[in-house]
């Protein structure tokens, strides 16, 4: 009986489906299969019906998901919100010298960076701090993230996709290193004063041209007395420039402490002792905290550059800002549900996982996802649709619409994985016309579904 009604339900969901004539050439002309798309189409403004067809099931929808985690962070908690950073110290405080240890209270902030270390330490200075007798404790206990470094979701483990949050997180996660060819020598050099990890370097200069294997070279990961270790080899031509590669190799808070270190001795702030894990005391003194930019700014680089690191750390801070400490995957799944839900955006269609898109768990919806995207213009119009990526100009589609009618017409978050290719969000006609779009498609063969994607968004700019 229940087949029976699932069936029916299905029946008369296809039988309400409308697709223009113009659309269904272009399936046809993409010979794409019609049971793998499903298509949501209306004018922004008004809500009338453009396109509709299998809206309501179930797909995977790869890093659009994305959306559902960085609207709901916008929503809780609002386009001027910022990670903090705080530091404090145990012990006493007198006489420029800190005699305790220097704590580090970390909160996910995802776009930490070496850039910021200069900024933190000239605080410390400013407050005549001269001398630390303790150690460097570092307490990461906001997110319960885990002893993972990578999510080890495919064969390229190291990939910055691939890397997992940590409340402590530095320069992305990721060990950058520069190869350069020096005559007869290829050097390889680190980025920062990162003891973390350690380079083993067989690289062997040649004469031949930059070209193919002698313009990359072999890498091998392992771990050695449990120090990562990253070993290069092979041929690399002396005629090449200087190339910069970025793995994830270690954990971001000891990148964190070496950089800190070292910038706390360039300002002639003396460390006597070494790095320590721990929570923070309840009798610790607050000294500074360092912020991070805006939401609306990382909500903008997540989904645009589709970046799955800031995601998780946002989804994981609403897990943590509304069931409590410490962050957690689970929390972050039932956070994104209590904000969509009560709002009518999402129900029981939708299965959240991570909240990156980078699973083969996460299910939803187009109708879902439209919803999603006309309630994000209703409350936030452009500088909502300015935080996607805009048609030939920057993020994920930055080349795909370069040389096509669609430049700057459109503002969209793709998702794209094994069997997936899908794209959402809005489109401008030439007509003056706003369109809400949502194109998903599950099965192979995905360049045919970028093919009738970019088709059926052209059609829309010539309406």
């Amino acid at each position: 009986m229940k087949k029976i009604v699932i069936t029916l339900l299905l029946f008369f969901a296809i039988a309400k489906a409308y697709l223009p004539l113009e659309i269904e050439n272009m399936i046809k002309k993409r010979n794409i299969t019609h049971s793998a798309i499903s298509i949501k189409i209306t004018e922004t403004e008004g809500g009338r019906k453009i396109a509709s067809y299998r809206e309501y099931e179930r797909r995977s929808p790869a890093s659009v998901i994305k959306l559902m985690t960085t609207y709901s962070a916008l929503l809780e908690l609002g386009k001027d919100f910022r990670w903090p950073t705080s530091l404090f110290y145990s012990g006493t405080y007198k006489s420029g010298v800190i005699d305790g240890d220097l704590i580090v209270k970390a909160f996910g902030d995802p776009t930490l960076s070496c850039r910021d270390i200069p900024k933190i330490v000239k605080k410390l200075k400013a407050l005549g701090i001269e001398r630390i007798t303790g150690d460097i404790v570092i307490d990461r206990t906001f997110f319960a993230a885990g002893s993972k470094i990578v999510s080890g979701f495919d064969e390229n483990i190291h990939s910055e996709y691939n890397a997992m949050p940590d409340a402590l997180m530095f320069d992305d996660h990721l060990c950058r290193m520069t190869i350069i060819p020096r005559n007869s020598e290829i050097r390889v050099e680190k980025a920062l004063p990162d003891m973390s990890y350690r380079v083993i370097n067989r690289l062997r200069a040649t004469d031949r041209s930059c070209r193919g294997r002698y313009s990359w070279p072999k890498v091998k990961f392992y771990s050695q007395n449990g120090e990562p270790h990253i070993e290069f080899s092979g041929y690399f031509s002396k005629h090449c420039s200087p190339k910069r590669v970025a793995w994830v190799i270690g954990y971001p808070y000891k990148s964190f402490y070496y950089a800190f270190r070292d910038e706390l001795g360039r300002e002639g702030i003396e460390l006597n002792g070494g790095l320590r894990l721990g929570a923070l005391p309840e009798d610790a003194n607050a000294l500074t905290t360092h912020f991070s930019k805006p939401l609306i700014e990382i909500v903008s680089k997540t989904n645009k550059m589709s970046n799955n690191l800031y995601a998780r750390h946002i989804f994981l801070l609403l897990g943590a800002r509304i069931f409590g400490i410490p962050g957690s995957e689970e929390k972050g799944r039932a956070a994104v549900k209590k904000i969509l839900g009560t709002r009518g955006i999402i129900g029981s269609e939708t299965i959240l996982d991570n909240g990156c898109g980078l699973s083969r768990k996460t299910r939803t919806s187009a109708e879902s996802i439209y919803r999603l995207l006309q309630n994000a213009y209703r409350n936030m119009g452009m500088e909502w649709m300015k935080s996607l990526a805009i048609a030939g100009r920057d993020g994920t589609i930055r080349r795909r619409f370069r040389n096509t009618i669609v430049r700057g017409r459109a503002w969209m978050k793709t998702g794209t994985l094994k069997d997936a290719k899908n794209i959402a969000g809005y489109v401008r006609g030439r007509s003056g016309k706003l369109y809400t779009v949502v194109i998903l498609y599950n099965g192979k063969a995905k360049w045919k579904a970028a093919a009738l994607q970019n088709d059926i968004i052209q059609w829309l700019v010539r309406k």
